[in-house]
Order: structure tokens, then sequence, then C-alpha cells
């Protein structure tokens, strides 16, 4: 996870990842709002993922789409740090959708890289050990992430987690912001609102599900694997 991720709410990431809001009264602790979110830098340029995700895309997705989340993230936290139950109660569902759009797309900008460098091709490694345990081979893996992407109704995540206790590796999709909690580590993450793939694919969002394999950084996501 980015620095930058780490830096911004610390309590606000271990009340989303625990899967739930806290009752207004407990949002409004201060603990909250120990630093502002901040848009994290991308690792490479806006341009850099072509021809698989254009650069007008990522331009937009990052500068417009992710900043809208950390500016309410931190509408949402100031909100409940004021302490006043009705107004924090009101917030607590920005503080989720907002703060799980910011956690979300943080992950998903390291889960990428040009296929001139780290993105693309297979995992290796205990990973790979790993994913031909849990599916079979990765060709699996994809067609089955590919599957439940195209199943989301309307907007929302497709992720390959692993779970903490027993190891094995799963697919795991979210509505709209919501992010990964619990039990389960994000690994990798597929975001399948319009705004990811619509001006480039259009309707056609199955091709921008197969294209995005492309330039998936698998270092940073076997780094992930590892840590969990």
């Amino acid at each position: 996870m980015s620095t930058t991720l780490l830096r911004s709410a610390p309590a606000l990431r271990g009340a989303l990842r625990a899967g739930a809001m806290k009752p207004a009264a407990a949002m409004a602790s201060t603990s909250f709002v120990r630093g502002k979110a901040t848009l994290p830098d991308l690792p490479y340029d806006y341009g850099a993922l072509e021809p698989y995700i254009s650069g007008k895309i990522m331009e937009l997705h990052h500068k417009k789409h992710h900043q809208t989340y950390v500016t309410g993230l931190n509408s949402a936290l100031d909100t409940i740090a004021a302490g006043d139950p009705l107004k924090a109660a009101a917030a607590a569902p920005l503080l989720n959708f907002h703060g799980g759009g910011h956690i979300n797309h943080s992950l998903f900008w390291e889960n990428l890289a040009p296929a001139s460098r780290e993105g693309g091709g297979e995992p290796d490694g205990a990973l790979k050990k790993s994913i031909s345990e849990d599916f079979g081979s990765f060709d699996t893996l994809r067609k089955q992430m590919n599957t439940a992407l195209a199943g989301i109704q309307g907007s929302g995540w497709a992720w390959l987690v692993k779970d903490k206790t027993t190891g094995t590796l799963s697919i795991a999709t979210r509505a709209n912001q919501d992010p990964v909690s619990g039990n389960l580590v994000p690994l990798l993450g597929i975001d399948a609102w319009e705004h990811a793939y619509y001006l480039q694919y259009e309707n056609r969002k199955a091709e921008y599900f197969e294209a995005i394999w492309n330039v998936v950084n698998w270092k940073t996501v076997a780094g992930r694997f590892e840590k969990a």
C-alpha cells in the first residue's frame, strides 16, 4: 500500500477494513482526523499504459474521480470531528463511500505498470504456486476474474484476495466503492466502474477486462501476497 495512503487517516483505514463504520459517537473521535487524505502520485505517466488504457482515461480517472473521493473523505472526516452526533451519523455513509474510493484507487494505481516495464505476463514464485493450487492455472484465474467483473450489476470492483487464516486465494466482488475488509486481504483489484474504461471501450467492457491484464504489476501483487 502506498505511503501516501498510510499517512492519510490511518484510523479510517482500520475502521473500513474492520468491515463497517463505527457508530456516530465513536466516529467523532479525533483519531479519525490525524491527517488529511491526499491524492497519491502515479508511479508512471498518464499515457504509459497505452494502448491498453488511454492516457485521457488515466488522467480523468486519477485527477478527477480519485480526487473527488479524497475531497469527499476529508469533508466527511471534518464533519465527524466537529462532534455533532446527527451530522456525524449523516456523514457515515459518505465516509464509507469516499474512504473506500480512496483506498480502492490507491491500491489500483499500484496494481498497474506499463507493459514495457513490470506490466503484464504472469506471476511467478510463491504467488504462481498458490494460484495453481487454488484455481488450477493462471488462465483459469483470469477467466474467473473476468466473469466476475462482467457479472457486476452497475458499478463495483473485482478483487483477487487472500484469506489471512487459511492462506487461500479467491475472487471477491464489491459494489460501488465498498472496500475489501475483515479476514480478506486485497491483492489485485480491477475497477469495473464505467469511468475506468468508457472513453476508450464504450460499452465493450469485456474488451477492457481482457486488456487490463497486459498492464497488471505482478511484482506489486506478489508483494502484497507475501505480506498478507
